[in-house]
């Protein structure tokens, strides 16, 4: 069991982040990581949403649901106001390519809680519809809960804590594991309505990930929503907003 000094470090994956056209940290050449992964193809996740800021900084993911809503994280949305967030999509790279779609109204579950992170699910209304095509289409949601298996987590997030925010939209693959086995670390701090996944330290989830989907190998289907962790792929297992858990108020929330 983490000790509970530690429990008080775990951190939500968002970052704010310099503005994405002058940020010499962002690395344009080299093979960085999630932490740990690698370059995603051309095309291979066209669901992936960059959440840019009014200045155009990138500092959440998302996942495009339907051709006007956006799923993602409420800590990503929570403090901010639709004007001041936008949606791009139709790339794998920070620095070009892609369409933005500015928001009109940002929904954050009613339970979200800050202090504990429980409920960290979040959508975006966009202002204009999304035109799908062969590089941007919607994700499948996962209806059903699962326990271990495959998963591939996506994002733009850091190489490691502190470090670059790659061009290159970053794979990595994972594994979830069970809630049992993740209360066995995490204890009391992570419910069913979570769900977690670990490889080994040096793997997993940084700033900037917050809100981008973890997949399920098999199908890509949406398992999870980036939430928390401790710092960068230090060996404790990422914690993830259950997609299954909040079907209904997804539902809910795109219908309103």
């Amino acid at each position: 069991m983490i000790k509970f000094a530690v429990l008080l470090a775990f951190v939500s994956f968002v970052a704010a982040v310099p503005t994405i056209d002058s940020d010499s940290r962002i690395d344009v050449t080299g093979d960085w990581k999630v932490v740990g992964g690698s370059n995603a193809a051309t095309g291979a996740y066209p669901f992936i949403v960059s959440l840019r800021s009014s200045s155009n900084s990138h500092f959440c993911g998302g996942s495009i649901i339907n051709n006007l809503w956006v799923l993602t994280a409420a800590h990503c949305l929570v403090g901010s106001s639709a004007s001041s967030v936008n949606a791009v999509v139709g790339t794998n790279t920070l620095l070009s390519g892609g369409s933005s779609i500015r928001a009109s109204r940002l929904l954050v579950h009613g339970n979200y809680n800050p202090n504990t992170i429980a409920n960290d699910v979040g959508v975006i209304q966009l202002a204009a519809s999304i035109t799908y095509s062969n590089s941007v289409a919607r994700v499948s949601l996962n209806t059903a809960d699962v326990g271990a298996v495959s998963a591939i987590l996506i994002g733009w997030g850091r190489t490691s804590t502190g470090g670059s925010i790659p061009n290159n939209l970053q794979q990595l693959s994972t594994n979830t594991i069970t809630t049992a086995s993740c209360q066995s670390v995490w204890g009391s701090s992570v419910s069913s309505s979570q769900i977690c996944a670990y490889t080994r330290s040096g793997q997993g989830a940084c700033n900037g990930d917050s809100g981008g989907p973890l997949v399920r190998a098999s199908d890509l289907a949406q398992l999870g929503i980036v939430s928390f962790g401790i710092a960068c792929a230090q060996g404790f297992p990422d914690v993830y907003a259950r997609v299954s858990s909040y079907n209904s108020w997804i539902q809910s929330a795109i219908a309103s």
